[in-house]
């Protein structure tokens, strides 16, 4: 892989890591997204971060988080309200990118959301947000998953 790709890979995974804080700070204190956007700009060195997907990423699971739980609803194993916010947070972001970034191969997304709920989540939260968004992908990724069997 070039250096030009590696560098784009990491500023989109860099994205994902604010995109889940902003996700999740947004769920517990309702503050306006541009708000937090601001702040987080602000607040943090992002001269590495891919600014235009972080914007996209955190505005775009905020404004469509209705039509996104319910696609999240059929594949969880209990109540949306008994998950983890960074549970909730990395799974509206793996179910957004899952919807509309067909470009990003869906193992792609799988392990980034496994990657940030190993960062953020607890112990094992990973396990259950490889579980449950290998299962979304049954549906928004069905042709693509068979493919790779």
């Amino acid at each position: 892989m070039s250096q030009t790709l590696q560098a784009a890979y990491a500023a989109k995974r860099k994205a994902r890591r604010f995109a889940v804080q902003g996700i999740y700070e947004w769920q517990m204190s309702h503050n306006p997204v541009h708000a937090i956007e601001a702040r987080t700009r602000a607040e943090n060195h992002m001269h590495k971060v891919d600014l235009n997907y972080y914007h996209e990423l955190l505005t775009q699971v905020v404004a469509e988080h209705n039509a996104l739980d319910a696609l999240l609803v059929p594949v969880l194993d209990r109540e949306l309200a008994a998950l983890d916010g960074v549970e909730l947070a990395t799974l509206r972001l793996g179910a957004y990118e899952l919807k509309q970034h067909l470009e990003i191969p869906y193992r792609v997304v799988l392990d980034e959301a496994i990657e940030l709920a190993k960062y953020f989540g607890g112990a094992d939260s990973h396990k259950y947000i490889n579980g449950v968004l290998d299962r979304l992908a049954e549906s928004l990724r069905e042709a693509e998953k068979k493919q790779a069997k």
